[in-house]
């Protein structure tokens, strides 16, 4: 099993993003996702620098795979999806169906998690139009995917989001900056102010979600690791960590200790705890609310939510 690093999700400095890639080329993953996918916005850096920094992960030895955005609202957004479609070097991870159109038949190309690939047949029209990989949308299970992987068509690879916190919708306002009481136009690029994202809490002051410009994220991080020799058993082929501000170099270690078989999944979590500030979950690989957080105990699955212990 391959492990690859999505694209950053957050506004992070221009410098910040350059030498977080420096450390990215010696890190042991196999692919990289580069690009802006959020918001077109944040410009510190050009589609030339995202090709700069492709050819030097390529150097490296890493599969460079630039991606394009998931919501498409002006004319200059379409222009940089078709300016990243037709590149002829890179392979496109395409996050809306806009872009799966610009590419079918002319490149390969990734379906990213946020195109909602549900069934054999949108899987087998992704492989008509020339995808070689998948991911499987986060909200999907375990019995799902394996539904999905019987029916996969021939060479097309399959890739599960196995770390980070979950993106759960777009929207056309910007929530960040209404939270600062800020038109979209005029936002200041206040979401620059939040490395990770802006927590919303509930009115019981628990964390819920995370504000991340146009983007509702999960409060909680998902988290697979200890599911990786499943996924493995599923004939998964690659297993997605998204990048966070801190620790991302820890929890790209400890996945490939896992998958090389260093360090025993049920001993992983404990591991990557130091780097999940609002609580792990993974309901979603189990077919239950996606804030749970499950761990099978033999033919039994226990888990926690909102601080409460069940039995299922």
């Amino acid at each position: 099993m391959k492990l690859s690093l999505g694209p950053i999700l957050y506004f992070w400095p221009r410098d910040t993003v350059l030498d977080f890639y420096r450390r990215v080329a010696d890190a042991p993953v196999d692919i990289v996702y580069l690009g802006e996918a959020v918001c077109s916005k944040r410009r510190a850096l050009r589609p030339e620098d995202w090709i700069q920094i492709a050819e030097e992960l390529e150097a490296a030895g890493k599969e460079a795979v630039l991606s394009t955005m998931t919501l498409i609202e002006a004319e200059s957004e379409l222009g940089v999806m078709r300016r990243i479609s037709e590149n002829a070097r890179f392979t496109v991870e395409a996050n809306d169906m806009g872009a799966i159109n610009m590419l079918a038949g002319r490149a390969r190309f990734v379906a990213g998690p946020n195109i909602n690939t549900y069934n054999a047949g949108t899987l087998a029209m992704l492989a008509a139009a020339g995808a070689r990989r998948w991911v499987l949308p986060v909200e999907l299970d375990r019995n799902t995917l394996r539904a999905l992987q019987a029916a996969r068509p021939a060479g097309l690879e399959t890739e599960v989001f196995a770390f980070g916190r979950l993106p759960l919708a777009f929207s056309a306002r910007c929530f960040t900056a209404r939270a600062h009481n800020l038109p979209k136009d005029e936002c200041g690029f206040r979401c620059g102010d939040y490395a990770d994202g802006m927590l919303l809490s509930s009115q019981e002051d628990k964390p819920f979600l995370v504000l991340n410009g146009i983007q509702t994220q999960s409060a909680e991080t998902y988290n697979l690791v200890a599911e990786l020799p499943e996924m493995k058993d599923l004939a998964v082929d690659v297993a997605r960590i998204s990048p966070q501000s801190s620790g991302t170099f820890e929890i790209i270690n400890t996945f490939h200790a896992v998958i090389d078989g260093t360090l025993e999944p049920a001993a992983a979590p404990t591991r990557l705890a130091p780097h999940i500030p609002y609580g792990a979950c993974n309901g979603h690989w189990y077919g239950q609310a996606g804030m749970n957080w499950i761990r099978e105990v033999g033919a039994e699955a226990v888990f926690s939510a909102m601080g409460g212990l069940k039995r299922g």
